[in-house]
């Protein structure tokens, strides 16, 4: 096993939160968790308005790496555009909903993919198993897609490929 490298977030959501990265970033994933898409890939293609970091110091997050964020449409205000996403148009809800619903962990206050970001630079953490069956749930939207849409027609349900998107599985190949 790798020696643990200790990772302090301090910004608007949390005040000296301390994870542990334990496993080398991109490896070493629970067997049931098999994403299309890399943090850094999802950014790129444009996910969450250009603005999933919102409330925070800045839009670009200390902890991660700063090429995950080269070439990415950032929001210039902190509000969510939904021309800066792939599929050019909002898909998804704000977090006050996610928190309303539950959904949210304190160690993860953006949410799923905050987490996401996190395990993929390798922390573990008692939440994965939890992560990973929101992630595999998501499996009944590409379900849905697949039966509603030709083949890689992306001009089809094009809200439903954004959010499917948004969960690091690859909807341009549906």
């Amino acid at each position: 096993m790798p020696k643990s490298k200790k990772v302090t977030v301090t910004n608007n959501f949390q005040k000296n939160y301390v994870y542990y990265l334990t496993e080398p970033a991109g490896r070493n994933f629970h067997p049931d968790f098999k994403p299309d898409l890399t943090p850094k890939e999802m950014l790129k293609l444009g996910v969450f308005g250009g603005a999933y970091f919102i409330g925070t110091d800045n839009l670009i997050p200390k902890e991660y790496p700063k090429s995950w964020f080269a070439g990415v449409k950032l929001s210039p205000d902190h509000e969510k555009h939904g021309e800066l996403n792939y599929f050019g148009i909002r898909a998804s809800m704000p977090l006050a909903y996610w928190r309303a619903k539950g959904w949210i962990n304190k160690q993860d206050p953006h949410g799923w993919f905050e987490w996401y970001c996190r395990y993929y630079l390798g922390r573990r953490s008692a939440d994965d198993e939890r992560q990973i069956k929101r992630w595999r749930a998501i499996r009944r939207h590409i379900a849905q897609v697949k039966k509603n849409c030709k083949p890689r027609d992306l001009s089809c349900r094009r809200k439903q490929r954004q959010a499917i998107l948004h969960w690091a599985y690859d909807s341009r190949k549906i």
